[in-house]
């Protein structure tokens, strides 16, 4: 037992020797790793690491190889650096979000909306005096299918149909005019651009309406009026502004209106909650709002007005939206020369 003994002890003592070597060299490993990047500390291992693999073989003391984690001081630069991108990305389409609509001047709304305050009054006097709608052609459109249909039939002669198609023409010629006039179909005062003859032919077209005995004939004129004027502004600024009827209008703040509820009904009605682009959607919403509202506010006062002048004065009372839109005319051609 002795001699057994004194035979296995320098064998157990080197056995540990070898152990507490492993043990050294995977903290110094470790440091290592931590201090710089993997690839260059496998590089520059020296005899040290060779001959701790020669023993791990000569002992059985095999392990798995484990992939290099990343440096814990690097991890916190790399989420910063992501986040830095992130918050880039946002910006820039929160910018270009708020570059899809630029705030209008005020004297631009005021006209726009002077416009849509002439068209509701004069389509109240022409529904009363002749008993058609002529700022809008949707109704009129509806007419010629049902007196076709009529005609057909053998129920209505030919002249309902006859007036409905003479309506329509003549609004549709009245845009053709301002087309040839203005060049483009956004607001751009000055150029070549003649605002000034257009609003000043407007109204002629509504004094002409006046004299003409016939009552059909001072139909299609105020309706050659009307397609004049709704084709001087239909669009302005990103929005699609008509200023002789309102169905697009109210569309459109439907729409807005129903976007931003949306957008704060997902992050619980509080402001705080929203981001960058989120901020610049509601923006820009809020901006076409202020755009729309107020012409839709305009066309419903000219409709009251025009109500409550055309019992007292008939069918001269479009000599007021004529004055209106000759006074803005004369003086977009004098500040023009």
């Amino acid at each position: 037992l002795k001699w057994a003994s004194a035979q296995a002890a320098p064998k157990l003592l080197r056995c540990c020797r070898v152990k507490l070597r492993l043990i050294r060299g995977h903290a110094m490993a470790d440091v290592s790793a931590a201090a710089s990047p993997p690839l260059p500390v496998l590089l520059s291992a020296g005899p040290a690491a060779s001959q701790m693999t020669a023993q791990k073989d000569k002992l059985g003391l095999h392990t798995g190889a484990a992939a290099p984690s990343p440096s814990p001081r690097l991890m916190p630069q790399t989420k910063l650096r992501r986040q830095q991108s992130d918050s880039s990305e946002m910006h820039r389409r929160a910018k270009a979000t708020r570059s899809t609509f630029q705030r209008p001047a005020i004297w631009v709304m005021v006209f726009g909306w002077s416009l849509a305050m002439c068209a509701g009054f004069v389509n109240v006097v022409a529904y009363r005096s002749w008993h058609v709608f002529v700022s809008h052609m949707t109704g009129d459109t509806t007419s010629i299918g049902m007196h076709i249909e009529g005609y057909h039939a053998g129920r209505v002669d030919f002249f309902p149909l006859g007036l409905s198609v003479a309506i329509l023409s003549s609004f549709l010629c009245g845009a053709f005019l301002c087309g040839m006039l203005i060049d483009k179909n956004q607001v751009h005062f000055g150029g070549k651009s003649f605002y000034g003859i257009a609003l000043v032919g407007n109204a002629t077209l509504l004094v002409v309406s006046i004299l003409v005995p016939r009552h059909q004939l001072s139909a299609c004129f105020a309706a050659m009026a009307c397609g004049l004027q709704n084709a001087m502004c239909t669009s302005h600024f990103g929005a699609i502004v008509r200023t002789t009827h309102v169905t697009g209008t109210i569309t459109d703040i439907g729409s807005t209106t129903g976007r931003m509820a949306m957008i704060f009904l997902r992050k619980g009605f509080r402001l705080s909650n929203l981001n960058v682009v989120e901020r610049a959607e509601v923006a820009v919403d809020a901006r076409k709002l202020l755009v729309l509202l107020p012409m839709w506010l305009s066309y419903l006062v000219g409709t009251v007005l025009g109500a409550y002048l055309e019992t007292v004065f008939d069918i001269y009372a479009l000599l007021l939206p004529a004055f209106v839109t000759l006074s803005v005319g004369l003086v977009y051609m004098f500040f023009r020369q």
